[in-house]
């Protein structure tokens, strides 16, 4: 079974190497490496994604598109995931009927911000996800094996990488001009009879999207500092 970093586990024996199966060019394989800072992105796009970016309770009533919805799954679904794994699944209510469903399952603190946000995101994972391996990550046959077997693998496997899923569902739609609202406080019980019983999906968290009023905004929170979070050995 794989352990390790993000689409980088350590296939069985015999499996083949993702990273060994990669060819470089010769050109660029003698190339000098790139310095760090010519590879990182603009400091008004991580002002954009990060730091200037904040949690919205109240959005201005401007729709958000199709277009702009397959292009945040676009984005997001290039995120690193262990063996390509994949096993987010998007559930975006945008219609009225859509979210009247969602209303009971809502704590009271978020009912009236979720009503009203042009698109609720149901963040949820495919806990079968190990059925697709054969198509997203074709360099080991007996991938579907490493968790088919093992339930409470597969769970982890699948709440884990659904939820990094999630996060870089966060930095896509803010590098698209899109404000977003994430939230626990819901029922996911109700949620998962009511919009997932026939596909066996499971919900993880809410995600509130569309255009933020900065009305709605209170004073930016405080976030703890490196000596406080991190360490280096």
């Amino acid at each position: 079974m794989p352990s390790g970093t993000m689409e980088e586990v350590q296939v069985p024996a015999g499996a083949v190497d993702e990273r060994a199966a990669i060819e470089v060019p010769a050109e660029e394989a003698s190339a000098p490496e790139i310095e760090e800072k010519s590879r990182a992105i603009e400091e008004a796009a991580l002002d954009a994604i990060f730091r200037a970016a904040r949690t919205h309770d109240k959005f201005r009533d401007e729709p958000v598109s199709d277009e702009t919805l397959n292009a945040l799954y676009d984005l997001l679904k290039w995120g690193p995931t262990s063996a390509n794994c994949s096993p987010a699944r998007f559930l975006f209510l945008r219609s009225r009927a859509a979210k009247e469903r969602l209303r009971p399952a809502l704590s009271s603190g978020n009912r009236e911000k979720t009503m009203a946000a042009p698109v609720t995101v149901i963040v949820a994972y495919e806990p079968r996800f190990y059925d697709r391996l054969s198509e997203l990550y074709p360099l080991s046959a007996d991938a579907r094996s490493w968790f088919s077997g093992n339930e409470a693998f597969a769970g982890e496997t699948a709440f884990r990488n659904g939820t990094l899923q999630g996060a870089y569902l966060i930095i896509a739609a803010r590098a698209l001009g899109l404000d977003c609202g994430p939230m626990s406080g819901f029922d996911k019980a109700k949620v998962d009879e009511e919009f997932f019983a026939y596909r066996g999906w499971k919900s993880n968290f809410l995600c509130n999207l569309g255009h933020g009023d900065p009305a709605g905004l209170g004073p930016r929170l405080p976030r703890l500092a490196f000596n406080e979070a991190c360490e280096i050995l």
